[in-house]
């Protein structure tokens, strides 16, 4: 398992910081004409001979060039690698007369066309040949990255600090002799030891949410942190600035390290599985609010994934059809059950926060509600929907007369 950790490089004066950046302009015009010269190129491959490297004008070293056309050629390998993946599924999909599927992928398949990659924000990817990293803390500094051999017979020595995360990895994991670099960050690599899967604990579910953006069934609930901010706030606040402003982009990472603070708060101390909604095209086709737009639920899944992933904790995606509007207590499921943040049972009187009810439905394995079921609509006259192998039961004493025999008027 691989992780990472970035450091800020302010710390080096003017003349480092300049020469760093100069660098990286260059770097990333010789990596454009890379990936120009092997985009119509059918078979790329992962080192570039001297009929590719020979025709780049720059003042990059040789071995500079040679990284620079290694990364070019996986960040082009690994766009067409996707849509390679589709065409195979789709060939063997038609040969099992699996027609319908074979359509369907093949539709996502025509509407996601491969398209030139843009490098504005890729990192430098600098093997141990132009790298030094010396991680003891000799003054103020907690460490020195030392780059060479990329040009014009710079040498430069850029002091870093530490901090909490990077101290963790470092900890457990051994640092890889490469780095990723930009113009304000460098990026370390470690090996990691793949972490024991839990097989002993409980099993926690956990509702996301705008308003709440963490709700347990354990009980924890994660919205609001030390300074007032919730990720409903943080959201308003991006629908307020203009795209790609600097406001806008101090926003977003507010809105990526709010984030990190909530999964870094949970509890997971006892657990071995968790249950998280399985949400997808939450707003495809449908109008939302600005606010709504912002809510990044695919990025919170994902930091809350790795998260999990370092634990050892496994991770199931549940259906979260009804799950807001049944009763964790007796099963009875209307929507009338749920007003806002208030879960009110119809049945047995249940109260309780509507995220936590949600949560403690989510951690439960329940059967499965079909679609078929779902267009009935039966969650507006209520049904009982019990646990593992039961069948969702509508009451006799609430079934309509359509459930029976014709009604005589």
């Amino acid at each position: 398992m691989i992780r990472s950790s970035k450091v800020a490089l302010k710390f080096g004066n003017t003349g480092k910081q300049s020469s760093v950046a100069k660098f990286v302009d260059e770097y990333k015009r010789v990596l454009t004409l890379f990936v120009n010269m092997l985009w119509d190129i059918e078979e790329i491959p992962s080192l570039l001979s001297m009929e590719y490297t020979s025709n780049i004008d720059t003042w990059l070293t040789a071995r500079a060039i040679q990284c620079c056309g290694k990364q070019a050629s996986g960040i082009v390998r690994g766009v067409r690698t996707k849509q390679r993946r589709r065409l195979f599924i789709i060939k063997k999909l038609n040969k099992e007369k699996k027609f319908k599927q074979a359509r369907k992928l093949q539709a996502i398949y025509n509407k996601n066309l491969v398209t030139k990659p843009k490098i504005d924000r890729i990192e430098c990817e600098l093997d141990s040949r132009f790298v030094k990293i010396n991680l003891n803390k000799e003054n103020s500094f907690d460490g020195w990255i030392t780059l060479a051999s990329f040009g014009k017979k710079i040498k430069l020595q850029i002091p870093f600090r530490r901090h909490k995360h990077l101290n963790r990895i470092l900890a457990e994991g051994k640092i890889k002799s490469g780095l990723r670099i930009f113009k304000d960050v460098a990026t370390f690599m470690f090996d990691m030891p793949e972490p024991i899967v839990r097989t002993e604990g409980k099993v926690l579910g956990i509702d996301v949410g705008q308003k709440t953006t963490l709700s347990c069934s354990d009980g924890q609930q994660i919205d609001r942190d030390k300074h007032g901010h919730t990720y409903q706030s943080i959201c308003k606040k991006l629908t307020r600035k203009k795209k790609d402003s600097v406001g806008f982009k101090r926003a977003d990472k507010h809105r990526t390290n709010y984030l990190h603070w909530c999964i870094n708060k949970l509890e997971l101390n006892g657990v071995r599985r968790v249950n998280l909604e399985r949400i997808k095209h939450l707003r495809r086709g449908k109008r939302s609010s600005r606010v709504m737009q912002h809510w990044n639920y695919a990025e919170l899944f994902d930091v809350l994934g790795n998260k999990l992933s370092e634990r050892g904790v496994l991770v199931h995606k549940v259906d979260p059809t009804y799950t807001s509007q049944r009763c964790s207590d007796c099963g009875w499921v209307r929507k009338g059950n749920r007003k806002k943040k208030q879960f009110k049972c119809g049945k047995c009187g249940h109260t309780q926060d509507a995220d936590l009810n949600a949560s403690r439905n989510i951690s439960l394995e329940l059967s499965p509600i079909t679609t078929e079921q779902r267009l009935l609509h039966k969650n507006r006259i209520g049904f009982y929907w019990l646990e593992v192998g039961q069948e969702p039961i509508v009451p006799d004493a609430q079934k309509t007369c359509k459930d029976k025999m014709p009604c005589k008027r």
